[in-house]
């Protein structure tokens, strides 16, 4: 029966609400674990048959409406079923809430709108990250994936990131079943027209914070809840342009109709009506082209990694391949040159004209062709969009010039002389929130109960939008039920990092996520991030998959157990020579433990490892859940002192005064987006500079040793011009 001012709706059943969880002794948190635990091992059997099954068409859309919530479990409320929408709304059910999700399309939710990949340096840090905290990312790219590599393999563990090509149907699909039988969410298809708020003039004269109590849709029903997260992505007021012509749209959504998503603009004015500080934005994604006009024969091949690594700790740890593994494709190198970019020239004044500045680290092609003016080719990748579909992610190619233009601008390229565009590039503008009117757990300071994730805070990339739909959604159902919220320190996850400089220092830019952005980049690697986080997570009640605990605590048990033999295991120098360490070491020299051999480059940890079985130190060898953790944290263990170092002293010196007469052009260290920021704030202190959006802990300790030696050089050139006649 409806509650007064709650219309009673037809509602999804999704298999886990089958049979009632309402068990003796069990409360709501209780009961959503078992639930959830019964997921998650029927999400890991998720197999191709299923997923391609749905790929050829879409899921039948399905109006699911409120019904009265359960006694005591908060309500949840996420506008938005792009990548932090769904994080959102899954985090906030992981912890009891009851989690509804409203998208004005069921069947878009999961949509890839830009590149179908996930990860890249900095970015594949952050999936692992939302992996070890439960949730959805990890698992659902490896089950779409069909391509992928370790960026950065060559370098050091910390710059590593995994990245791997969607089929872009798969992943689209398989979010939308996981959330259809995600215990405790609900799917609801509407437009959101506004915020149903208490006290916005208040909130707007300072007299107290405003309090959020639910969303009208378009149709004029009205949902209640304790908490709302929005998550509009490029929605926000959004236009999209192909030249100069632009129309009202969040995004296109099928290659082959052009077909476009309206933009919530009534949604815009109501964030508005909380004087909350907006700005413009744009973006933009390159055209789609048809596969069966590309000359591949004259491209160079770009193969998979084979066997892949997964994303997901679970799976990787219990030795399953991706999804995919027996279907991985090859993806192709191409490049623009002199003729591309004089066409690029000659046309950019048919360019839309733009409110809001673009991702500064995914530049269109006319942004590099202007910005990099000496060189004569830029690297075009030609990502494949599917199994099953011929439409190619030129990756590269972002322009929004008129359509004629770009046919152009692709037949100048070699292999895609012949290439036609089955949809043209386009940008698109939109509205964000200045991320500095939320606190760290994404709640909006002026307005109780409401909180933001994902582009609508100024980022950019699914990764970004994951990481904070996850963190919005968390505090979102913990802040009604009374606990604390959930907030990752800088120090324990690049999700810290990015929440830190958003709410922080706000963005002018899209916020891109890089491994120079941390400080403690060294301990934060994404083959760690289980340590770090999925502890934490569980103590939050955020983490509720026993297996994945499980083997989180296996993988820590097996390395503290190596570290500590490696710590008692001591030889002398002639016996570590004897058992094969000639290589290493002298025979003739001081006893070294096994972390201190460990530490030494040339070793490997299968040596010593045998060393430490021979002694019955560790009988059982080291764990092979444990071992990349053993090999890395011994290895950087010198590195990673002095790292903490670093950190220490540029923040020691904060007050540290910078001359104002510096260039920062000439300083080689800085990148060029830093010397940019920095000429045109000229901080005065190292702490001001700390606080700019985009100035890397690396260039800060850079910067102090520049201060340091100009002045001692200055007292130097002193002294010598003191000397007595």
């Amino acid at each position: 029966r409806p509650r007064a001012g709650r219309p009673l709706l037809l509602a999804f059943e999704p298999p886990w609400k089958q049979e009632p969880i309402d068990r003796p002794g069990r409360g709501r948190r209780q009961q959503q674990q078992v639930a959830m635990l019964a997921y998650n091992r029927r999400l890991l059997g998720l197999g191709l048959a299923l997923l391609t099954a749905h790929a050829g068409g879409l899921a039948a859309p399905v109006r699911s409406l409120v019904a009265p919530a359960r006694a005591g479990a908060p309500t949840v409320l996420v506008i938005g079923g792009g990548h932090a929408g769904t994080e959102a709304v899954a985090a906030a059910a992981r912890l009891g809430a009851r989690a509804l999700l409203v998208s004005q399309r069921l069947d878009t939710i999961g949509e890839m709108s830009c590149n179908p990949s996930i990860g890249g340096i900095g970015k594949g840090h952050l999936v692992r990250e939302v992996d070890a905290l439960d949730g959805l990312m990890g698992k659902l790219i490896d089950e779409a994936g069909i391509h992928f590599r370790m960026l950065n393999e060559r370098k050091g563990p910390a710059v590593r990131g995994p990245r791997a090509q969607a089929d872009r149907d798969i992943y689209r699909v398989a979010t939308q079943e996981a959330l259809r039988h995600y215990p405790g969410v609900e799917l609801v298809e509407g437009s959101v027209a506004e915020l149903i708020i208490d006290d916005a003039e208040a909130a707007v004269l300072g007299a107290r914070p405003a309090t959020v109590r639910g969303v009208r849709l378009e149709d004029g029903t009205e949902i209640f809840a304790d908490s709302v997260v929005i998550t509009t992505g490029t929605f926000l007021r959004g236009v999209v342009h192909v030249g100069q012509e632009s129309r009202p749209a969040g995004r296109y959504i099928k290659s082959e109709d052009r077909e476009v998503e309206p933009p919530a603009s009534k949604l815009a004015a109501s964030l508005g009506a909380l004087r909350l500080p907006l700005a413009r934005l744009k973006t933009g994604t390159p055209p789609r082209l048809d596969g069966r006009t590309i000359d591949w024969e004259h491209l160079e091949p770009q193969p998979s990694s084979r066997p892949p690594q997964p994303f997901s700790y679970v799976r990787a740890g219990l030795g399953l391949p991706v999804a995919q593994a027996d279907r991985l494709i090859d993806c192709y190198r191409t490049a623009t040159n002199v003729r591309t970019h004089q066409i690029v020239l000659a046309n950019a004044h048919l360019l839309p004209k733009y409110e809001g500045p673009g991702p500064r680290y995914c530049p269109s092609l006319t942004a590099k062709v202007t910005r990099f003016a000496g060189r004569d080719s830029h690297g075009i990748w030609l990502e494949p969009e599917g199994l099953n579909s011929h439409l190619v992610y030129p990756n590269g190619l972002s322009s929004a010039f008129p359509e004629e233009v770009q046919k152009l601008v692709i037949q100048s390229i070699a292999g895609l002389e012949k290439a036609d565009i089955i949809r043209p590039a386009y940008d698109v503008e939109y509205d964000f929130v200045d991320p500095r009117a939320v606190d760290h757990s994404l709640a909006v300071k002026a307005c109780k109960g409401l909180y933001l994730a994902g582009q609508v805070l100024g980022t950019t990339g699914y990764e970004e939008a994951a990481a904070l739909g996850l963190v919005a959604g968390a505090n979102a159902a913990l802040a009604p039920a009374g606990f604390e919220p959930f907030v990752v320190g800088r120090e324990e996850g690049y999700i810290g990092v990015l929440v830190d400089d958003l709410v922080s220092a706000g963005t002018s830019e899209p916020y891109r996520m890089f491994t120079s952005r941390a400080e403690y980049r060294l301990c934060l690697r994404q083959d760690n991030a289980d340590l770090r986080l999925t502890a934490r997570g569980a103590a939050a009640g955020l983490v509720v998959d026993e297996q994945r605990i499980e083997l989180a605590q296996r993988k820590e048990r097996g390395a503290s157990e190596a570290r500590q033999a490696l710590e008692s295991l001591r030889l002398g120098s002639a016996e570590w020579h004897e058992r094969g360490f000639s290589n290493v070491i002298k025979q003739q020299g001081p006893a070294r433990s096994g972390a201190e051999m460990m530490a030494m480059p040339e070793t490997l940890l299968e040596q010593v490892e045998a060393v430490l079985v021979a002694k019955g130190i560790l009988p059982g060898g080291i764990d092979p859940l444990a071992r990349e953790e053993v090999t890395i944290s011994a290895k950087y263990a010198n590195y990673l002192k002095r790292q903490e170092d670093e950190v220490a002293r540029w923040r020691a010196h904060e007050g540290a005064l910078i001359p104002a007469s510096i260039d920062y052009h000439a300083l080689a260290s800085l990148s060029s987006e830093e010397v940019e920021k920095l000429d045109a704030a000229r901080p005065s202190t190292l702490g001001e500079a700390a606080a700019i959006q985009g100035i890397t802990p690396n260039s800060l300790t850079y910067l102090l040793a520049h201060i340091r030696s100009r002045r001692s050089a200055g007292v130097r050139n002193a002294a010598q011009s003191a000397v007595p006649l």
